[in-house]
């Protein structure tokens, strides 16, 4: 099979679960659904090879799951470490105003007043809310060396994913 070109790694397997050749996954999110959704994953051990997912769920803050070909468990062991990847096309679908961090890393943010303060970098979660980390295209005295700016209604007024630009209600001197 053919790697897909919109694969994104979304956690790791950490071991073996119980006897019959389930895996535990420590997802790279704290929303799980591109996990449990998709019923292929790609494993980049020992190769980059496909898996088909037999049955996936979340126990505590890890997720299960029985893949094809996974017998017992030291096949499962023999995972540990691998990566695990989605193709980006089997995300499920968001509703309006949702969006995936991986869609926000890259686009350019700027301000109501029409300054350019950088790009999505990252992102992160404090816990409340999500907040994105902008790096200034050019790092200046004047300029921070990156900005943190709050992913809430009141600072992000709009995300343009088709032009590649976040319209922020923020300033340099924040």
């Amino acid at each position: 099979m053919k790697i897909p070109e919109d694969l994104v790694l979304v956690g790791h397997i950490t071991g073996a679960y119980g006897l019959q050749g389930w895996v535990r996954i420590r997802p790279y999110s704290d929303d799980a659904d591109a996990l449990l959704n998709a019923r292929t994953w790609w494993l980049d051990k020992p190769a980059m090879l496909d898996v088909e997912v037999m049955q996936s769920r979340m126990h505590t803050a890890d997720v299960v799951a029985k893949l094809m070909g996974v017998a017992d468990r030291d096949a499962a062991e023999a995972l540990k470490g691998a990566t695990v990847q989605v193709a980006r096309s089997h995300f499920p679908a968001l509703s309006d105003n949702e969006f995936y961090w991986i869609d926000l890393i890259g686009l350019e943010v700027e301000n109501l007043q029409g300054q350019h303060l950088g790009s999505v970098r990252d992102l992160m979660d404090n816990g409340a809310h999500p907040i994105l980390r902008v790096t200034p295209t050019v790092a200046t005295e004047d300029k921070p060396q990156e900005m943190l700016i709050p992913f809430v209604e009141q600072f992000v007024i709009t995300v343009d994913k088709a032009a590649k630009k976040i319209t922020v209600d923020w300033g340099f001197d924040y």
